[in-house]
């Protein structure tokens, strides 16, 4: 941990910096599953939304 001290006698205290990566672009695999998620959501919102209308 780094810390300081100014004028006053106060310390500052700094968390240290977590090392950067770069993100990795998904496989094939993960964009089926990506996109399958993304349908399931899609019709599971689309039933909520007609089952309110239905009801109201």
């Amino acid at each position: 941990m780094y810390t300081t001290v100014n004028e006053e006698g106060i310390l500052n205290n700094y968390a240290p910096e977590a090392k950067l990566y770069y993100a990795e672009f998904p496989t094939k695999a993960q964009q089926r599953r990506y996109a399958f998620q993304g349908a399931v959501a899609v019709l599971f919102l689309t039933s909520i939304v007609l089952i309110a209308l239905g009801v109201s």
